[in-house]
């Protein structure tokens, strides 16, 4: 399938390793000018060793003073901008509510959330010059099922979908498609961290854990973080045109998180 990406002009942020690495490394492969930050110092090294084509930048998206300049300078560098991909986040705290430090709640809302408000309104300005603009948020299957014990990330993925939803109301008569990615059970050493935390919570083993994280999925698999990348690609090409609004889960239809 062609997908008409071919010098499309594109900002990911996290992209230094995980989904963003694998969103990166698949619009270069489509022809596309691709513009990445992170945070993760030591993988920004690889990823510039491995995928020189895309341009790097150290910046913390939390930080406004840094977003504004990252993606200007991006968008300046590129002679415009398409598509943005705000796939930052973290994990946050596996812990009951009244055990989770008000530092580590903030910190979660402040990168799951508020960091794509950071990097959407300094975006829309050059979207609004591209015939093809397309904003995608990373949420999450918590981002509408709920997660116990992980409150402070689930909390944030579901203003994920309120913000998307809102953009794409907002931004539709400029014709900028705005939609969110909700993986499920994502393959990496993330989910690994994730799933350790958890058994170390209920007293039970990973494999216990594992197991019956998989027990709530029609699909008994991890997703793939390529599975991530081909979807949004195809939501953010001329292929893609008419779909906004939507909170898409690639999830193997979970019913509920464990």
């Amino acid at each position: 399938m062609e997908l008409e990406l071919a010098g499309a002009r594109v900002i990911v942020t996290a992209g230094a390793s995980g989904i963003g690495r694998q969103i990166v490394s698949a619009y270069l492969h489509e022809g596309a000018q691709v513009e990445l930050c992170d945070v993760d110092e030591a993988a920004l090294e690889r990823v510039s060793s491995e995928l020189p084509a895309a341009r790097s930048t150290l910046c913390d998206v939390v930080d406004r003073s840094a977003v504004t300049s990252f993606i200007d300078e991006a968008a300046a560098r590129m002679g415009g901008l398409d598509i943005l991909i705000n796939n930052a986040g973290i994990a946050g705290p596996t812990a009951a509510v009244q055990d989770i430090h008000p530092e580590d709640w903030d910190r979660c809302i402040a990168v799951c959330l508020t960091a794509q408000f950071n990097c959407t309104r300094i975006a829309v300005p050059h979207l609004r010059q591209s015939q093809n603009g397309s904003i995608v948020n990373l949420s999450s299957a918590a981002g509408h099922l709920g997660f116990g014990l992980r409150t402070p990330y689930a909390a944030a993925k579901w203003g994920v979908i309120g913000f998307t939803k809102s953009l794409a109301i907002e931004l539709g008569a400029d014709g900028i498609r705005v939609n969110a990615i909700l993986p499920g059970i994502v393959a990496g050493e993330r989910q690994r961290r994730v799933m350790h935390a958890k058994a170390e919570q209920k007293g039970l083993t990973f494999s216990e854990i594992e197991a019956e994280a998989f027990s709530y999925a029609s699909i008994k698999d991890y997703i793939t973080v390529e599975q991530l990348a081909d979807y949004i690609l195809f939501i953010t090409s001329p292929r893609g045109r008419t779909v906004s609004g939507q909170a898409i889960s690639i999830c193997g239809d979970l019913k509920m998180l464990a």
